[in-house]
């Protein structure tokens, strides 16, 4: 896993807001348009194919790096 945090230098967006996007994503099994929808009940205005480019850039183990070895515990595999 990539111990580095991410660089959100050069996105329109707060890191925030792409992380959540990400987040919502990946821990809810949602479509890239129902998180379109969500952030833009929350003001948002951002489209399903943004969030579909930082979930494939930023992916799950960029973004939330306690997510993946979460899973793993649970699951009882471990990570090599």
């Amino acid at each position: 896993m990539n111990s580095k945090s991410p660089s959100y230098h050069g996105y329109r967006f707060p890191p925030e807001i792409i992380s959540h996007a990400v987040w919502l994503y990946h821990r809810f099994c949602m479509s890239f348009r129902d998180v379109e929808d969500l952030l833009a009940q929350r003001g948002i205005t951002v489209s399903y194919e943004a969030i579909r480019l930082w979930c494939n850039k930023l992916g799950i183990g960029n973004s939330i790096p306690g997510l993946v070895e979460a899973g793993a515990e649970f699951s009882g595999k471990k990570r090599s």
